[in-house]
């Protein structure tokens, strides 16, 4: 069974849960384990050779000890204090002089493993970092032109910056937001220097502004709404241009669907550039195919026209990027084939040869976004991928436009246009499969490869299939550290779902690793490998109805092993691999270890892996050491041939936070009251020490009872401290009810054809 599946299941298992036990709706409203994430860093980037100190924050990362980068140019290590202890939370971060520019992940390695990323800009460009408050003019931080500065959104205010220009130079202001994780939707303001708005952006763009005169200018930076806090950070970028100059905008991560392009071997540039202009049958650029083409849908309302000549029975494949670059357009193109009368191109018959708009999402998506009844992922586009079949000798007219771009006049909407023979191929990409409960939060969407001992977490995996590729597509991850292993279901011929499982051994050390992950299939005889992405959201969705996901791609595949904390419960098939013949039954025995108490006694499982996903759900009890699955071949009608597969279901366990900090703080409380029993004793003996001595020794006595009675006063605090710290750790340490997907080691089945009679 796969992901549109897993979550009917899931939802079904859920309402008639909470129909049995009412007490579970209302006290499992989260959806996960805990999970360490990464939320900001100030300052978000850095120059090429530089030393910056880095301040972070962030959910479950108390114990953080380790921040890493993507990119093995970018180290950091712990900030000290003068007693050379570290600061929590600060790192002293290197930024080698050979280091790519770009975006990099950033992230913190915790007790529960690595943490989920933060983007981390390295730019060539010299940077401050917004220190004080500037909501006012008179308050203005000045910047230098060619510089960026890191800033943080004060919440129902202006943030204003000062820089000094002359007369006709051309000064791009370009302020970076989502694309580097932050929920900032900056409007940005150059104004004159007594504030008034001389050029407005409201959309996200980079403000093109020619000098008018020498002097001092103002930036101002709000939030639409003006929202501001930590979260809404900017990198905000000052630079000068030549006139003529392209903008070349701030990096940015990259969308989802993005994963999908270029295809394999395409040039960087395109080979033909398209020539206004070309916009109406008279006027139509001429092309021979096959060909890559670069345009740009400008001005508003902008229609391309290109004509080549195609012979009956060619077949050509028609791919467009535009949206997958992150832009705001809709492309669609139309091709006509076109008879003339006599040669004379104002008497034309005009036919219709074929359309094309999005690609659609190879599965099933959310239908509002919030994944209730689907994954938050689009794996498609509003681009182009389609089959063009040439019905006609002679000349075809191809025109393309941006369905919506009537009400959009800028030039940066461009597209490449490829037409092409076929190149079978294929790409994949991959998000933690997660749950959909109204009721509970989205944190599970956003959930970093961080596993517990004995846990197998399970990734979804969606194909894009291009140019009439439609084998089996197997999955792999190498790479992994000590104790983890990793298990492809792969995507079977003619569907575009698969799973990956990731498993981590109970006895694991705490590890952490940076894995490949590919998909790899036979076309035309030829074994091809391709990348498998990962995508997240940026942040957490504890509040589905009030924010709106931030889905990406990630730079890198980083695995861990928390070596702390353990799996609820595992499910563990035997390790060999298990025959059956056609149309027999086999037993598949499950041994149990559990880890925790659970909210209700029975587990429902189904099960997921091509050729058996049709096996009928079965319960397994909660509190039985071990359990059996029946797979009935018969029934399923499974064909002979090897098989990995999985079991998984919902469950609601008793989590408890880090119950060994207990232990740990009650042992400190003893440790503190056995010490101020021993000071109040020594204060006892030197009150009546000093009550004896003589009159020339009392001074000295006296000084000796304020000492020991100010270790008193400080052992005191130290066990009302230590007290206060068991009762934080002991109410943390409360069973609290929380709804994970449970997936069960792998296994591996063996069909055997039966016997002849």
């Amino acid at each position: 069974m796969m992901g549109s599946q897993i979550r009917r299941f899931v939802g079904a298992a859920t309402f008639l849960f909470v129909v049995a036990c009412p007490t579970w709706f209302t006290l499992a409203q989260s959806v996960g384990l805990p999970a360490p994430r990464l939320l900001t860093t100030n300052p978000m980037g850095a120059k090429v050779g530089a030393q910056v100190e880095v301040t972070i924050s962030g959910e479950h990362i108390d114990d953080a000890d380790e921040l890493t980068f993507s990119d093995r140019h970018i180290t950091a290590a712990r900030k000290l204090n003068a007693a050379g202890q570290p600061e929590p939370n600060k790192y002293v971060v290197s930024i080698a002089a050979d280091c790519p520019v770009g975006i990099h992940e950033a992230r913190v390695m915790t007790r529960l493993g690595i943490s989920s990323s933060r983007a981390f800009c390295v730019g060539t460009l010299d940077e401050a970092v917004q220190t004080k408050p500037n909501t006012t003019l008179a308050t203005a931080m000045e910047l230098k032109i060619n510089s960026i500065c890191n800033g943080t959104m004060t919440q129902r205010a202006v943030d204003h910056y000062g820089f000094e220009a002359k007369k006709g130079q051309r000064v791009i202001v370009d302020c970076a937001t989502r694309g580097i994780d932050s929920k900032l939707d900056a409007v940005v303001i150059i104004a004159d220097a007594a504030g008034r708005d001389l050029l407005v952006e409201r959309r996200g763009g980079a403000l093109d502004f020619t000098v008018p005169a020498d002097g001092k200018y103002v930036i101002k930076v709000h939030e639409l709404t003006f929202k501001g806090g930590q979260a809404y950070y900017y990198r905000l970028a000052v630079t000068e241009l030549p006139v003529g100059a392209p903008i070349v905008r701030m990096p940015s991560t990259k969308p989802v669907n993005s994963f999908s392009w270029p295809p394999q071997g395409l040039k960087e540039q395109a080979e033909l550039a398209e020539s206004e202009p070309n916009n109406d049958r008279t006027k139509a650029q001429k092309i021979s195919l096959p060909c890559d083409i670069a345009g740009s849908f400008f001005p508003a309302a902008d229609v391309d026209v290109f004509e080549f000549e195609a012979k009956k029975g060619d077949v050509w494949w028609v791919e467009v990027a535009s949206e997958r670059f992150g832009l705001p357009t809709d492309p669609s193109i139309l091709v006509q084939h076109v008879a003339r009368t006599g040669g004379d191109t104002n008497n034309e018959k005009l036919t219709d040869v074929a359309e094309f708009s999005d690609i659609p999402s190879p599965v099933k998506v959310s239908s509002n976004g919030y994944a209730y009844d689907g994954p938050p992922y689009n794996a498609g586009s509003s681009d182009i991928l389609g089959k063009l079949e040439i019905k006609e000798d002679g000349l075809h007219r191809l025109q393309i436009s941006d369905l919506f771009g009537g009400t959009r006049n800028d030039p940066k909407n461009v597209y490449r246009l490829v037409i092409r023979k076929a190149a079978p191929d294929f790409a994949v990409v991959a998000w933690a499969l997660h749950m959909e409960l109204r009721n509970g939060d989205r944190n599970a969407v956003s959930k970093p490869l961080a596993l517990r001992g004995g846990a197998t977490m399970a990734l979804e995996v969606v194909a894009i299939r291009r140019d009439g590729f439609d084998g089996d597509i197997d999955l792999a991850m190498e790479g992994l550290p000590e104790g983890v292993t990793a298990s492809g279901l792969k995507i079977p011929a003619g569907q575009s779902r698969g799973l990956m499982l990731v498993t981590a051994n109970q006895d694991a050390s705490r590890v952490v690793g940076s894995a490949t992950f590919f998909g790899r299939a036979t076309i035309n005889g030829e074994v091809m490998t391709r990348p498998c992405r990962l995508a997240s959201h940026a942040w957490p969705i504890p509040d589905s109805w009030g924010e709106i996901p931030s889905p990406r791609l990630m730079a890198d595949v980083p695995v861990s092993v928390s070596g702390r904390e353990f799996a609820p419960i595992t499910l563990t098939p035997p390790k060999e691999m298990q025959t059956v013949t056609a149309g027999e039954k086999l037993t598949i025995p499950l041994l149990h270890t559990r880890r925790s108490e659970f909210s209700g006694g029975t587990l429902q499982l189904r099960t997921m892996g091509a050729g058996f996903d049709r096996v009928p759900q079965f319960d397994v009890s909660l509190t039985a050491d071990q359990s059996q699955a029946v797979l009935d071949t018969a029934a399923l009608k499974v064909a002979p041939g090897d098989y990995l597969i999985a079991f998984y279901g919902g469950a609601v366990a008793k989590y408890r936070h880090q119950p060994e900090a207990i232990v740990a703080a009650e042992e400190t409380h003893k440790k503190a009251v056995q010490e101020l029993m021993a000071i109040e004793a020594e204060v006892k003996k030197m009150i009546e020490a000093a009550k004896a001595a003589a009159t020339e020794a009392k001074p000295e006595a006296d000084k000796a009872v304020e000492a020991v009675n100010a270790k008193q006063k400080a052992a005191t605090a130290a066990v009302a401290a230590a007290a206060e710290q068991v009762k934080k750790a002991t109410a943390a340490a409360q069973p609290r009810d929380i709804v994970d997907i449970v997936v069960s080691e792998p296994i591996k089945i063996r069909v055997n054809p039966a016997e002849k009679k």
